[in-house]
């Protein structure tokens, strides 16, 4: 795994750059705050591919248990990647109303989450 920052101004963002899935539960997700919190970094941006399939799938709850631990440390996080695959209208009602806040954001390519994240 690797991590690259993204710095503009003050603002930094963690981009997590791996072939392998690195997120396979919450404490997975928390695990990963807490080493990029000693970096003083508050911004994550994931790629889907390095998230487990199913946290995809809403019925395992683990796409649940993962944001809110993001959503009680106040840690943003971009999730890029493309979210077609996933057709149920559960997941793309959660990606939906998701991208309505500012915590935690499906879209579709770094670029875009750089944009968001710097804001």
């Amino acid at each position: 795994m690797q991590i690259q920052i993204h710095e503009q101004g003050s603002k930094r963002i963690a981009e997590i750059i791996s072939n392998n899935i690195i997120l396979h539960s919450a404490e997975d997700g928390l695990q990963l705050m807490a080493d990029l919190y000693y970096q003083d970094i508050e911004k994550i941006i994931m790629h889907e591919k390095n998230i487990t399939p199913a946290f995809f799938d809403l019925k395992t709850r683990l796409a649940g248990e993962v944001l809110q631990k993001f959503s009680n440390y106040k840690v943003q996080l971009a999730i890029v990647g493309d979210f077609s695959q996933y057709p149920g209208q559960s997941m793309k009602d959660f990606i939906f109303e998701s991208n309505k806040g500012r915590l935690v954001n499906f879209l579709p390519d770094v670029e875009v989450a750089k944009e968001r994240l710097f804001r």
